[in-house]
Order: structure tokens, then sequence, then C-alpha cells
């Protein structure tokens, strides 16, 4: 009874140790297992890493890029803000600038527009001088038989019909046109009066003019003594233009040298054969204005 007790004991625990090394190897099989997995899945998660590296390293790159472009246009939007911020400050300098040019050229304008209207009123002088004696002449001549004696060059100085004054190829003052001559002394006394008027005037100059025929008095001397009978007679007749205002009167023959017409007829010749009264306006005056005006700038 007892060894077959004790044959059961051993066997007991020999059926013991197989099944406990069974045990375990399955335990160790599947920590083998749980390492491998692990191990599978580290290099797994190392590669996605690595590939989420690479992607971090890239979009990296890119942002740093995308910063560096950001930055540049940033840096050209300063650039451009300060040009436009120049440019504002050029514009509004321009704009004073130009307001202040305006301003000089109208006040340029005005001093010049009162210049012009100084030196029309010199040139007027002249024209009024003209006209009054025009005027004078006229009157004197108002009851005559209608012809025109007197008329305006191209040049604006009077003309003088020789026909009235002198008789063909003579230079003594025709009788009958004395009186003619008489109303002119007083008219020119009467201008000359006038110191306003006078200090623009530096001459009134009587000139003779002969048509191109040859006769027996040359035409130089012809024309030349035409005039000079015409300014003697007109000191002589009035003896305060001679004596207060005679340095204004100049004499001048011209002979056939300045024909108003061309030509060799009897109307050319006509035309040709005159007196013309010629104001001469001091230059003198004309550069005094002009110095007045210059001092101002």
């Amino acid at each position: 009874m007892k060894r077959r007790k004790r044959y059961n004991e051993g066997e007991s625990v020999e059926n013991f140790w197989p099944s406990f090394t069974d045990m375990i190897s399955t335990i160790a099989l599947i920590l083998f297992l749980l390492v491998f997995l692990a191990f599978i899945q580290q290099i797994v998660t190392g590669s996605n890493l690595e590939v989420k590296k690479q992607e971090l390293e890239l979009t990296t790159a890119a942002l740093n890029k995308e910063e560096e472009k950001l930055l540049l246009m940033k840096q050209e939007l300063e650039t451009t803000k300060a040009e436009v911020e120049q440019g504002q400050k050029a514009l509004q300098l321009s704009i004073i600038q130009s307001e202040e040019q305006r301003k000089i050229i109208a006040e340029s304008n005005l001093e010049l527009g009162n210049l012009r209207a100084k030196l029309q009123s010199v040139a007027l002088i002249r024209v009024n001088v003209l006209n009054q004696v025009k005027e004078a002449i006229e009157k004197e001549l108002g009851e005559s038989s209608g012809e025109n004696f007197v008329t305006v060059a191209e040049n604006g100085n009077l003309i003088l019909n020789e026909s009235i004054l002198f008789d063909s190829g003579s230079y003594q003052i025709k009788e009958q046109s004395k009186e003619i001559l008489n109303r002119l002394a007083i008219s020119f006394q009467k201008i000359l009066q006038d110191k306003e008027t006078r200090k623009y005037i530096d001459a009134i100059e009587i000139q003779g003019h002969a048509d191109a025929r040859a006769g027996t008095i040359s035409n130089s001397m012809l024309s030349s003594n035409r005039a000079t009978s015409v300014v003697d007679y007109l000191m002589s007749v009035n003896p305060v233009l001679g004596k207060e205002y005679g340095e204004y009167f100049a004499a001048s023959g011209y002979s056939s040298y300045r024909p108003r017409v061309e030509g060799d007829n009897a109307e050319a010749w006509e035309a040709n054969r005159r007196i013309e009264i010629s104001v001469i306006v001091k230059d003198p005056a004309i550069k005094n204005l002009i110095n007045e005006y210059l001092e101002q700038e």
C-alpha cells in the first residue's frame, strides 16, 4: 500500500514539469513575438519619423523661403512707401514752386504790360504830333479846291503835295501856300509847348524829295533847298518857334533816292515829288523806360 502511494506521487511530479516547460516556452514565444512586433513597430515608426522629419525639413525650408519673400516684399513695400512719400513731398514742393512762378509770371506780365503801355505812349506821341500837323494843314486847306494836299506815307510820315508849295524846278515857296505854312508854324509851336510831348521828341525833320528826271538844278540840291526853304519860312514867320524850339527842326534832301513809286512815268514822278514831315522819337527816352523796368527786377 505504501509503495503504490509513492509511485503515484512520483508520477504526479513527472507530469507537472512538462506542463511547466510548455508554459514557459509559450511565454517566451509570446515575449519574443512581442519584442519582434515592438522591433518591427520601431522600424516602421522610425521610417515614418524619418519621412516626417524630411517633410518637416522641406516644410521648414519652404516656410523660410516664404518668409524671405515676405521680408523682401516688406522691404519693397517700405521702399515704395518712402518713394511715394518723397513723391508727395516733391509734388507739394512743385505745386508751391508753380504757384510762386505763376505769381512771378503774373507780376512780370503786369510789369511788361506797363512797359508796353509806356512804349506805346511814346509811339503814340509821334502819331499824335503828325495828326495835329495834318489837322492843322487840312483845316487851312478846308476851303480849297478839294485836292488831297496831305497824305500819310507807309512809314507814318506826313506827305505834302509838292505842287501846293513849289513850282516845277523851283524851291521858292508859292505865295498862296504861305498861309498854310503860317498855320503849320503855329501848330508846331503848340505841340512843342507841351513838356510831356516835347521830352520824347528828338527832331521834326522836313524832308525834300525829287523825281528821277534831270533838271536845270540837280535833284540833290533841289530837294535840299526845298526842305531848307520850308524850315526857314517856319522859323521866320513864327519867331517864338524859331527862338524856343528851332533846335528841334532839321532839313534833309533825299534827292530821288527814296521814291514812293517805282516807274518812269508822269504818275510816278508826281508821287515822288514831295515834302515829308517826320517826327523822330528820342531813342534815349525809350531806353530810359526799359532801364527803369530792368532796375525794378
